[in-house]
């Protein structure tokens, strides 16, 4: 039998079973450096897919930023001053001025002491965990929590207690019961299949119970929560740009480790995570992905540098996420599609279909009349809970949106 066999029975199977992956090549439908004023509602929500133009609800763009000509002008001069590449990692001469004044400008924005760049997030978190615990150390994960965190938690050899996704009392017992030397409860705050936002300050009321630290995984909630776009934290009240808000009634927040990607809401890439200056400091000198991984360059900081100032300054964007939000739910309200908008408050809108080629034929309904929503199947999320995973833009338009539902209630017929 050939080494390739296996691969290729596999492979036969996961298209037998409509969970093949299929990869596009996507642009923009029009370059953003191209467009004028008066064009903005093209920019971030109109791609060429595989040449064919469609209306996307699939990205994480969130905020509409990633073609915005404030963000490209400052990769640009980022560019013409410090080159293309970091040519090494941070701790050896990667780390630029952008750098430095984007931790400082990210640990203000969340109201934490101090924060710490990554290139990428699925390469913070698995850097974090493993620098926070070891053997002997315990992580008690929710079960809906995103890939990177079950890495990055396999990673550090510490036990491994799934609890049961939201389930409070479930935790409360798992903490109760576990004599391990140190506990780290990580979640994600968005769970970003189904756009259900954690109970933070529950979470970290059972951390300071059981004297255990709290990991916050903000990549789907920094940008689009809290007032100023600060995140879950300032959305539960907890903490914000002006530091621990008066309507916390918890204790100190040493305990709490916060991260989140600036690939999605900020519109660029990277990661960071944020903390007691003494916690960030260690994760700094142990987190072997931040360690042993040149640095992003120092135009992509710059370009961060742009979002974050639009991210506090242009609150219309979450605005407009929330009148979106709301025409599509009542859009598809009155039994006007047979599939399930399952709750959430966030630009994350999980319609559940059920089976796998259900997903795909709905998904190609769509596209056949020119809007693209990804269909997503297991692993990615539970079996039999097959959905379309809209993702709703500030660069979208109540026009959109009803071209959408429009779309959708076609599909049906």
């Amino acid at each position: 039998m050939s080494l390739i066999t296996p691969f290729e029975e596999a492979l036969e199977m996961l298209r037998t079973q409509h969970r093949l992956r299929v990869r596009r090549v996507v642009e923009p439908a029009e370059p953003p450096g191209l467009l004028q004023a008066d064009d903005e509602a093209l920019r971030g929500t109109t791609y060429l897919v595989n040449g064919q133009r469609r209306l996307s609800f699939g990205s994480n763009d969130y905020l509409g930023l990633s073609q915005h000509p404030q963000l490209i002008e400052a990769a640009q001069l980022a560019a013409s001053r410090y080159g293309v590449g970091a040519t090494a990692s941070p701790l050896v001469c990667g780390h630029s001025p952008a750098h430095e004044a984007l931790e400082q400008e990210l640990a203000r924005l969340v109201g934490l002491p101090r924060a710490l760049y990554f290139y990428a997030g699925y390469a913070a978190n698995v850097g974090i965990i493993p620098a926070l615990v070891g053997r002997g150390d315990a992580i008690f994960s929710d079960a809906l929590n995103h890939a990177c965190l079950i890495d990055g938690a396999r990673l550090s050899r510490a036990d491994i207690h799934v609890v049961p996704h939201g389930d409070l009392s479930a935790l409360d017992d798992a903490l109760a019961a576990s004599s391990a030397a140190r506990k780290l409860v990580v979640t994600d705050s968005v769970f970003s299949m189904d756009g259900v936002i954690a109970d933070i300050p529950a979470l970290l009321a059972l951390c300071e119970e059981h004297d255990a630290w709290l990991m916050v995984d903000d990549a789907h909630g920094f940008g689009v929560l809290g007032a100023h776009g600060e995140g879950s934290l300032a959305h539960a009240r907890i903490v914000g740009r002006d530091g621990i808000s008066p309507d916390w009634q918890g204790g100190r927040l040493d305990r709490l480790i916060y991260m989140a990607t600036l690939g999605k809401a900020a519109g660029v890439s990277g990661a960071f995570v944020a903390g007691h200056p003494v916690v960030i400091e260690w994760i700094m000198q142990m987190a072997r992905t931040y360690m042993f991984a040149t640095a992003a360059p120092a135009m992509v900081a710059e370009a961060l540098r742009a979002a974050l100032r639009l991210i506090e300054q242009e609150g219309w964007r979450r605005d407009r996420l929330k009148a979106l939000r709301d025409q599509l739910r009542e859009g598809l309200s009155e039994g006007q599609v047979p599939w399930s908008l399952w709750p959430s408050d966030t630009a994350i809108q999980p319609l559940v279909i059920g089976r796998n080629e259900s997903a795909l034929m709905v998904m190609a309904a769509l596209d056949r009349q020119g809007v693209w929503v990804p269909a997503i199947r297991p692993p990615t999320v539970p079996q039999g809970t097959s959905r379309l995973r809209i993702s709703l833009s500030a660069a979208h338009t109540l026009e959109h949106v009803q071209q959408l539902v429009d779309a959708l209630v076609s599909a049906v017929r």
